[in-house]
């Protein structure tokens, strides 16, 4: 399949103008058009098609908006279909965080480059979050490498799991079961096949949840370590039920915390019993470990 642009370049207003009337006028299920100035500063007009498109009536509609001389100057390419998942995830190297390493199976060479002491993660993360380049996957990484070293932990639950990379970490460490849970069916499709990548299948149970009160979720409570890597108005909202699944003295990493969120998360946290044993702030991003009371 190809993709084709119809580009037109002209100035800025012209561009303005044309993109916002060919936007009224042809399908938004088929077209995207835009006005953009490239990286000389030079402003063009491009309108993108899924299919291949009527060139005489788009040229009519554009002649009708700005004329003929910018009707004939419109030209048309067809654009080759891009895996644009893979282009991306090709471009990431290996991810170190403690003992973790995380790899994209987009590059089978990352294998053979991961230390012998190091606990592999592979990672096809497609349209889930989480491949381990993020500050706060890191930061959840490295917390759940401190606290491995100091507790022993049986049962993990992953709050927004995605690509499932915490929840595969947590089996791989402590060699337990662990639940990861997510709103979004295409994360917990990837979940569960990046388990079966990386061999711990049987551990890491993939769920589709919304919130935490799901029977899914609290049969197999409670749980001594919880992570939820989400963000503030999630986190508050779970707050009380991360509290409810949590075993006394449990450890709860959160993050996807700007430095700016952190004391309302904790302020909200504490109120849950849930006290603050440790902060790490990475690349902007602040993951915090809380340890549940009695």
């Amino acid at each position: 399949m190809h993709t084709v642009v119809a580009r037109l370049a002209c100035d800025e207003l012209t561009a303005r103008a044309l993109a916002a009337a060919l936007d009224e006028t042809l399908d938004p299920d088929d077209t995207v058009c835009a006005a953009f100035a490239d990286d000389n500063g030079r402003w063009q007009m491009a309108v993108y098609f899924r299919d291949a498109p009527d060139e005489a009536a788009v040229r009519a509609l554009v002649g009708l908006a700005s004329g003929e001389a910018a009707a004939a100057a419109l030209s048309f390419t067809p654009l080759a279909e891009t895996d644009w998942v893979a282009q991306s995830l090709a471009g990431l190297a290996p991810v170190r965080a403690g003992r973790f390493v995380v790899h994209g199976s987009h590059d089978r060479n990352d294998r053979a480059r991961v230390p012998m002491n190091a606990l592999a993660i592979e990672i096809e993360a497609a349209l889930a979050f989480g491949t381990g380049h993020h500050g706060t996957t890191r930061g959840c990484l490295l917390a759940l490498e401190a606290l491995a070293k100091r507790h022993r932990f049986r049962n993990v639950l992953d709050i927004g799991t995605g690509s499932g990379v915490l929840a595969i970490a947590a089996a791989k460490r402590l060699h337990v079961k662990a639940v990861g849970s997510d709103i979004d069916w295409l994360a917990v499709a990837a979940a569960r096949d990046n388990a079966r990548l990386n061999g711990v299948a049987p551990y890491v149970t993939a769920v589709h949840a919304v919130g935490a009160r799901v029977r899914k979720v609290t049969q197999r409570g409670p749980y001594d370590l919880i992570f939820a890597n989400i963000l503030l108005s999630p986190l508050t909202r779970l707050a009380v039920p991360i509290r409810r699944l949590a075993a006394p003295h449990a450890r709860v990493v959160l993050s996807g915390l700007l430095p700016a969120h952190a004391n309302a998360a904790l302020a909200i946290y504490r109120a849950q019993n849930l006290t603050l044993e440790r902060c790490i702030l990475l690349e902007g991003w602040v993951t915090l470990i809380l340890k549940r009371g009695r």
